[in-house]
């Protein structure tokens, strides 16, 4: 490598004086006659500065104090311009070596909230178009918590990218199963959001090295609760006085027997509806969560739900076939409604499609079939929802038992 001439110089400029009288002080570096300045951020008053040797006169304590600053300042220059020739870099510039000292030449340091906003942005602009709005929801929802981890663990308000490793992920799954009081599932959940947040960051080129690099995600298998028949038809003829009462349990038993999900059975509208050439009802809808088309015959129960509400002012204003409200009010109601049947099982809306499921295959639905109407892509999905009943097994038995002749 060819070696440059470089040189180090101090000079005041003049034509920039303060109200005290003081004019700042200019570092200028020169390799190979080009220049580059940037500032000293020091002053001093023009006549006690001495031009020729580029520095202070040393008349006050305060212009010999200076004068080391400067030499310091200098010897800085120095070593940076050192430290590039060790480094073997190819082309060394006067302004390559004034960003080095400003710090310029470092890459841009990013944070993970700055990444976490930029995304969810991102999200809610596809809300609805090629995200559901659970989704997104869902992603705020990790924001913060992972902006109150940060607060609480490290009493910051945000952190740098490359101030992430392993260590972060541990803590951050410890807060939420110990301060957030979140199950194992909600927590992994949670976790897999947050590494989302790192991929983009990762794709982005502002973070090097995966933090979440040999972490495997596991849910535990989670134990549902369903209705069996006679559970249903105890709901569907309980007579519920309380109007909210009543409309949610006839929503929750439509659900039962269609085995839509909650956002499905709320966007449900008489574009949904249609007849084929042999008079029977179908449920025609796209799965807001999938895209993938439902194909549910209806049978007489949700027919009959449909004609009740037919008139409600719910239709004439939103569309909506049914007067469904949020999911949160229609969990709570459901409990409500299952005291009131003397129904012993942790309820909820998703229940309603479990129990659809079981239901089905109890009665020699083939699963295939199931998974077309529950608008799954395949049928592995599907046997998450099926559950084993007594009834089926007891059915099995009995066609074995006729087989079996001593």
């Amino acid at each position: 490598m060819k070696r440059s001439t470089f040189s180090v110089a101090f000079y005041v400029r003049k034509t920039r004086i303060n109200k005290p009288g003081e004019s700042p002080i200019s570092v200028r570096v020169t390799v190979d006659g080009v220049r580059a300045d940037t500032v000293a951020k020091k002053m001093v008053k023009p006549q006690l500065w001495d031009t020729a040797r580029g520095k202070a006169v040393e008349h006050t304590a305060y212009t010999k104090e200076l004068n080391m600053y400067l030499d310091s300042l200098r010897a800085k220059f120095i070593r940076i311009h050192r430290d590039m020739e060790q480094d073997g870099e190819e082309y060394i510039t006067a302004q390559a070596i004034v960003n080095r000292y400003l710090g310029r030449d470092k890459p841009e340091r990013h944070t993970l909230l700055e990444v976490f906003r930029e995304h969810n942005e991102k999200c809610r602009a596809l809300s609805g178009i090629d995200m559901a709005p659970a989704t997104v929801e869902r992603y705020e929802t990790s924001l913060k918590h992972t902006r109150e981890f940060i607060q609480h663990t490290y009493n910051r308000d945000d952190i740098y990218l490359d101030e992430l490793d392993r260590q972060f992920i541990e803590d951050y799954e410890f807060y939420l199963k110990t301060v957030r009081k979140c199950a194992h599932n909600t927590t992994t959940k949670y976790l897999k959001n947050f590494k989302r947040i790192i991929h983009v960051a990762l794709n982005k080129e502002w973070l090097k090295k995966d933090p979440f690099q040999g972490i495997r995600f596991s849910l535990q298998p989670v134990k549902r609760d369903f209705l069996e028949k006679h559970e249903i038809e105890k709901m569907y003829r309980k007579e519920i006085s309380i109007e909210r009462l009543s409309q949610v349990r006839d929503i929750f038993i439509f659900c039962c027997f269609t085995g839509l999900a909650f956002t499905d059975v709320k966007q449900l509208g008489p574009e949904h509806i249609s007849t084929d050439l042999n008079g029977n009802k179908w449920i025609r809808k796209a799965r807001q969560k999938t895209k993938n088309v439902c194909h549910i015959p209806l049978m007489d129960i949700p027919v009959t739900i449909i004609e009740k509400y037919k008139d409600y002012p719910h239709f004439q204003e939103k569309g909506a076939l049914l007067p469904v409200l949020c999911n949160q009010k229609m969990n709570a109601y459901i409990k409500e409604i299952a005291t009131i049947c003397g129904i012993n099982k942790n309820l909820s809306t998703h229940c309603a499609r479990h129990t659809f499921a079981t239901l089905m295959l109890a009665h020699g639905v083939t699963i295939d079939n199931v998974a077309k109407m529950l608008g799954h892509s395949d049928t592995k999905m599907t046997r998450h929802y099926a559950k084993v009943l007594d009834s089926s097994i007891m059915r099995d038995m009995q066609q074995v038992q006729k087989q079996i002749v001593f």
